[in-house]
């Protein structure tokens, strides 16, 4: 599990376009990095709405905004696609990010238990250390608090 101050583990995935971004190619910029457990889900949706409306906001602060989930790159340009999505989405196919941000978890839903990825949002600082970080996340009113913490912390 990752803490405040700790540095981001290097990581190459790709997005939607089946491009490869790299934590080196973000490094130096502040960096939203949100993990959500599937495209096209109710929360889900929702979160990533969110964030495509708030993105001028973030890119005003001079911010990128990136979504994780084990979706393939093909979901995701569907997703984008059908939701008219402004962000990336990063397919974390074999859940190697999610498990280096202790996010891929044993979750329980109906009495059933299943692993799974824990909805969290993590502040990347331009010198790629962990600025704040939210688990477990709540949609309503998510995206506000990750904009104003963003202002709080570039202040």
């Amino acid at each position: 599990m990752l803490e405040i101050g700790d540095t981001i583990p290097a990581f190459c995935l790709p997005n939607q376009d089946e491009e490869e971004i790299c934590f080196r190619d973000i490094k130096g910029r502040w960096a939203v990095l949100y993990f959500y457990p599937k495209d096209n889900t109710p929360g889900c949706t929702t979160e990533a709405c969110d964030f495509t409306s708030a993105l001028p906001n973030f890119t005003g602060l001079e911010a990128i905004v990136l979504g994780v989930s084990p979706d393939s790159p093909k979901k995701h340009r569907n997703f984008i696609e059908k939701k008219e999505l402004k962000i990336t989405l990063l397919a974390d196919e074999d859940k190697e990010l999610c498990k280096s941000f202790g996010m891929w978890q044993l979750k329980k839903f109906m009495g059933k238990e299943y692993m799974g990825v824990v909805r969290s949002t993590f502040l990347i600082a331009p010198d790629g250390t962990l600025a704040y970080k939210w688990e477990n996340v709540k949609v309503k009113g998510h995206v506000e608090a990750v904009q104003s913490k963003l202002i709080e912390l570039q202040a």
